[in-house]
C-alpha cells in the first residue's frame, strides 16, 4: 500500500499508519466539511521522489507551479481522545516548492523528539513506539481565522458553539498574541448568546517565504471580523463535525480571501455543509477535558485550552 495518499482517502482506520491529524482530516472530508485539498505521508517515511510526485500532482490540480502549502505533523496518537499534543509538534505554513516542502516534512518528523513532545509523552505515561506521519495541504490565504469548540469549554454547556476569531492566519490566536473576538452562539436557534470584541492589533499574512506579522490599524483592530453569515456557517460546520465524530470537537478554521480551486478539483470536498461559503477547516480534535464545575465565564475558550496544556498552541 502506498505511503503517500490523498487526504480524502483516509479514515479512522488509517490513524495507525498516517497519524491522527491526517486521519481526522480524511474523516472531515467524508462528513462533507470543507478541508483544503492535500495528501498524507505515512510514518514509514516515503522516499523523496514520492513526495515530489504528490506535490507536483497537487500543483497541477491547483493550476499553479509552486502552490503554497501547510505542512503539519500527524503523529500516532495526535489529536486523539486521550492526547492532543497541542503545541508540542511542528507546523510549517506557506511553504513553496519541492525542496522547501521536503525540508518542512523533515522538520515535522524531527519535532517528534522535541523536548516538549518527549516530556508530554512521559507525562501521559509512555505508550507505544512514537511515530510521525505528515499532512500537506494547500494553504488557505485567510482573511479571518480562529478556533471553535462545539460546546462551551468553560462551563461544558453543549447547547452552544464557542468561537474565537481574528484577522489573518491563525498563528496570532493560537500563539496568544491578540485578544480575539469571542462569541457564544446557540446551536439550536443560531442566536448570538454573547459577543465580546477583542483588540486584534496584529495579523499574520503571507510573505515572500513563510509568513510575516504586521500591525492592524486601530479602527480595524477593534472592528468585528465575522459577519452574521460567517457565524451561521461556522455553527453549521460545528454541528456537522460533532455529528460525524460523535463527540465535542476543538476545530481550527480559516475563511479564505479568495480561492481559484474550481468545483472539478474540490468536488471531493462535497459542499454538503456550507455550499458556496468560505470556511475551511484545517484541524479537528476531540475536546479532551471539560470542567466538572463552573469557572469564571469571562475566561475565553482559547485561554482555557492554553491553560490546560501549559503553553500556547502552535498548530
Amino acid at each position: 500500500m502506498s505511503a503517500v495518499r490523498p487526504l480524502r482517502d483516509l479514515r479512522r482506520a488509517d490513524e495507525g499508519r498516517f497519524g491522527g491529524k491526517s486521519a481526522g482530516l480524511g474523516e472531515l472530508l467524508a462528513a462533507g466539511v470543507r478541508v483544503p485539498p492535500g495528501f498524507a505521508l505515512a510514518t514509514d517515511e516515503p522516499p523523496r521522489e514520492e513526495i515530489e510526485d504528490a506535490y507536483r500532482e497537487l500543483a497541477a490540480a491547483a493550476g499553479e507551479p509552486d502552490p503554497p502549502v501547510a505542512v503539519r505533523s500527524s503523529a500516532i496518537g495526535e489529536d486523539s481522545e486521550s492526547a492532543t499534543f497541542a503545541g508540542q509538534q511542528e507546523t510549517v505554513l506557506w511553504v513553496r516548492g519541492v525542496d522547501a516542502v521536503c525540508a518542512a516534512v523533515d522538520r515535522c518528523r524531527a519535532s517528534l523528539y522535541s523536548p516538549e513532545a518527549v516530556a508530554y509523552r512521559e507525562h501521559l505515561g509512555g505508550g507505544g513506539e512514537p511515530a510521525m506521519g505528515v499532512a500537506v495541504q494547500l494553504m488557505v490565504d485567510a482573511a479571518v481565522s480562529g478556533v471553535l469548540f462545539t460546546c462551551n469549554p468553560v462551563t461544558g454547556d453543549p447547547s452552544v458553539v464557542a468561537i474565537n476569531a481574528s484577522w489573518g492566519l491563525g498563528a496570532a490566536i493560537v500563539g496568544g498574541e491578540v485578544t480575539p473576538d469571542d462569541y457564544l452562539v446557540s446551536k439550536v436557534t443560531g442566536e448570538v448568546v454573547r459577543e465580546q470584541l477583542g483588540d486584534k492589533r496584529l495579523e499574520y499574512v503571507p510573505a515572500q517565504t513563510g509568513v510575516a506579522v504586521r500591525e492592524v490599524p486601530p479602527e480595524r483592530a477593534a472592528a468585528r471580523c465575522l459577519a452574521p453569515e460567517d457565524l451561521s456557517e461556522l455553527v453549521a460546520v460545528a454541528r456537522a463535525a460533532e455529528r460525524h465524530f460523535g463527540a465535542h470537537q476543538d476545530i481550527e478554521w480559516a475563511i479564505a480571501r479568495d480561492t481559484a480551486w474550481g468545483p472539478d478539483f474540490v468536488g471531493h470536498v462535497a459542499d454538503k455543509v456550507t455550499p458556496g461559503g468560505g470556511v475551511f477547516v484545517v484541524q479537528s480534535r476531540p475536546v479532551t477535558t471539560l470542567p466538572t464545575r463552573e469557572v469564571e465565564p469571562a475566561a475565553s475558550a482559547i485561554s482555557l485550552v492554553m491553560a490546560q496544556f501549559g503553553a500556547a498552541r502552535k498548530k
